[in-house]
């Protein structure tokens, strides 16, 4: 059978790539980078002892900061310092315990580079204190919300921060988590937290939304997030995915947390096509060289073509 596509059919697919991103600028570290065209790989370091990935793996301040050096030379844009597990179950920990955990590191990181620094936290004062040690970007899980000085100390900074939409709190978020309508409710979520940002002083151009891939979401909850980026990046603001050895990854590939890094890439070369911006991830090195990739052929562009 003749399987061969009629010469007047062919060539007929469209160019587009399933989302389009919108050129916004985005400030870090000195560097305006246009997110249009680039996809910010941020590095995930976590200080914590029961993180569901690496936990323990960077127990010491020299382990910590070694980690952080190797992923910038994988080209990690961001390392995103956090010194509490946000695993599904977990407790919260003291603020003198975060301290303990963040503040060293990210000053020893600071010796090393000038590479931007993030502090995943909820607590306002962590964020401070990092700042002061050297971050430039507070990512919450809770949108300002878990911390009422939250909002007013992120607008003092004058820094980024990444707000993320979560149901409940990380010890009970996966406790059956249910949406009438899932792109719909985050999207108003997180267009709230924007305002709630925006009233404590924080300049919409500084912040960056998160719908939250696992926090308070199914394994098909998951991908439908993926697939409807756009709905979000119609906020106006930069998209961060984090996805990363996620329990939807290994539903898909049936394997366990160390054996996820291909899936991982995977995921975040689809949240780039679908219209991310930010993807947060372990697995640096594997991800930037394969974004490359993706960006060039979203764009139409070799890597720094005008």
């Amino acid at each position: 059978m003749n399987t061969m596509i009629p010469k007047e059919k062919r060539n007929t697919a469209p160019n587009e790539t399933p989302a389009i991103r919108e050129s916004i600028p985005l400030e870090l570290g000195g560097v305006t980078w246009d997110l249009g065209r680039t996809t910010l790989v941020m590095g995930i370091l976590n200080v914590t002892p029961d993180s569901f990935s690496d936990g323990d793996s960077y127990a010491s301040v020299e382990a910590a900061v070694e980690r952080a050096l190797i992923m910038e030379q994988g080209g990690a844009h961001i390392i995103d310092v956090g010194g509490e597990s946000t695993r599904p179950g977990s407790e919260p920990v003291s603020c003198d315990e975060e301290l303990a955990r963040t503040i060293p590191v990210i000053e020893g990181i600071r010796k090393e580079t000038d590479v931007p620094i993030s502090i995943d936290t909820t607590k306002a004062e962590v964020a401070a204190r990092a700042a002061d040690a050297g971050a430039s970007i507070i990512n919450d899980i809770s949108a300002l919300s878990f911390d009422p000085d939250m909002g007013k100390t992120a607008a003092a900074l004058k820094v980024p921060v990444v707000l993320m939409h979560i149901k409940g709190t990380p010890r009970d978020m996966q406790d059956d988590p249910h949406y009438e309508d899932l792109v719909g409710e985050i999207s108003d979520s997180l267009e709230t937290s924007m305002k709630r940002a925006e009233a404590h002083g924080i300049l919409r151009e500084r912040i960056i939304l998160d719908p939250g891939i696992g926090f308070g979401k199914t394994w098909e909850d998951n991908l439908t997030i993926i697939r409807n980026i756009p709905a979000f990046a119609q906020l106006g603001r930069p998209v961060l995915i984090g996805a990363s050895r996620k329990g939807f990854i290994g539903g898909i590939l049936k394997k366990d947390i160390g054996d996820r890094a291909s899936g991982s890439v995977g995921a975040a070369c689809a949240a780039a096509l679908w219209g991310a911006h930010i993807v947060r991830v372990h697995d640096v090195a594997q991800t930037v060289d394969a974004l490359k990739v993706v960006d060039a052929v979203r764009c139409g562009a070799m890597p720094g073509d005008e």
